[in-house]
């Protein structure tokens, strides 16, 4: 299912959302025209092997992880999924809290990841943990919403206008699914990495949970 919009309005411009997107594609164009695009990628992704929680350098990656991916489809697919519900997120939160509420999310993301792979050498990079908190804070503070989206049926697609929850509740559980599935291969082959999925968007879900508006 590829989501194209959605049906909550803001009545302002996304700015921070437009920024981290611009943001991703900048840092994906480097990675592209560096001479070295191997080198560029251990530098900045998160490999780890090289975690060391007394050598606050190795914690970095945590973070410029996030900034990296691993082709057109990778960033292509996460940059969609922000366009069309990072926007509404920030709404909700705010300039001041929004920002801080994507990298936390990407960061558990990336823990979470690192519990099921300490000692791979294989890199971990993208901005997927981040973007699943956005889904799951979403999914929190627009329960009522609905996503048109693109779905595939037997080599057709049509155009569907699906229940938000209905369609990020599938993904978190095809997410948790493929999670377990994954599990005896942890840290013998590169792939997509559900945990940092799973954790990024537990981590906004509580987020947003914890500071959504009270209703009587």
């Amino acid at each position: 299912m590829i989501p194209i919009s959605d049906s909550i309005s803001t009545h302002r411009l996304p700015i921070l959302n437009i920024l981290l997107i611009a943001a991703n594609i900048f840092v994906f164009i480097q990675q592209i025209i560096t001479p070295n695009p191997d080198a560029f990628i251990y530098e900045y992704a998160l490999v780890p092997a090289n975690v060391d929680f007394s050598d606050f350098q190795t914690l970095l990656p945590f973070v410029t992880s996030m900034f990296l991916h691993g082709g057109l489809l990778h960033i292509g697919s996460n940059m969609l999924f922000l366009w069309v519900f990072g926007d509404n997120v920030e709404a909700h939160f705010g300039w001041l809290f929004f920002l801080p509420v994507y990298l936390t999310s990407g960061i558990i993301g990336g823990l979470a990841q690192y519990m099921f792979m300490p000692n791979s050498q294989i890199p971990m990079l993208g901005a997927s943990g981040a973007v699943a908190g956005m889904l799951g804070a979403y999914f929190v503070l627009f329960p009522h919403a609905k996503v048109k989206t693109l779905v595939p049926f037997f080599g057709f697609a049509s155009i569907v206008s699906i229940p938000a929850t209905f369609m990020l509740g599938y993904w978190f559980v095809l997410q948790l699914i493929s999670g377990a599935v994954s599990l005896p291969f942890s840290g013998e082959a590169g792939g997509v990495a559900f945990f940092a999925h799973i954790g990024g968007f537990l981590a906004g879900f509580l987020i947003a949970r914890a500071f959504r508006p009270k209703t009587s």
